[in-house]
């Protein structure tokens, strides 16, 4: 038998607000599309390149779908998956990432975490730096 190996990670924008939907067993499906943009160049001149990508999660937490909306930027793990139909007489291919569960999708905006006059409050502190040498270190 041998090994192979389905994944997909991605980093992205999404395009629109996510849907969700009900199957008839009462499972939540999201969908959803995230954009990444690589850079190609092109005679002198470097051109960004975006890739939109369809996405699907199923039953997810009210808590990431609320997340998901038009212009969050998110970290999306999953798989390929390919599907063939056929709609008016021609045969049709569509390309979706099948999204990991719950670990799956990462919202990376921070900017919902705090809010109003909370932000201007709260102050980021950071550790204290020594820049004393030690003369005891190996290196």
């Amino acid at each position: 038998m041998s090994f192979s190996l389905n994944k997909c990670m991605l980093i992205g924008v999404l395009g629109k607000d996510a849907e969700t939907t009900f199957t008839t067993s009462n499972v939540a499906v999201t969908k959803f599309s995230v954009a990444t943009t690589h850079s190609k160049k092109k005679g002198e001149t470097w051109e960004n390149i975006t890739t939109w990508h369809n996405c699907t999660a199923f039953s997810l937490n009210d808590f990431t779908t609320d997340k998901l909306k038009k212009g969050a930027k998110v970290y999306v793990e999953g798989r390929i998956d390919h599907q063939t139909y056929e709609k008016d007489g021609q045969t049709k291919h569509f390309t979706q990432i099948i999204v990991n569960g719950f670990d799956g999708i990462i919202i990376l905006d921070k900017k919902d975490t705090v809010q109003g006059s909370q932000a201007e409050n709260q102050t980021e502190t950071k550790p204290e730096i020594r820049e004393e040498a030690d003369e005891n270190l190996p290196f």
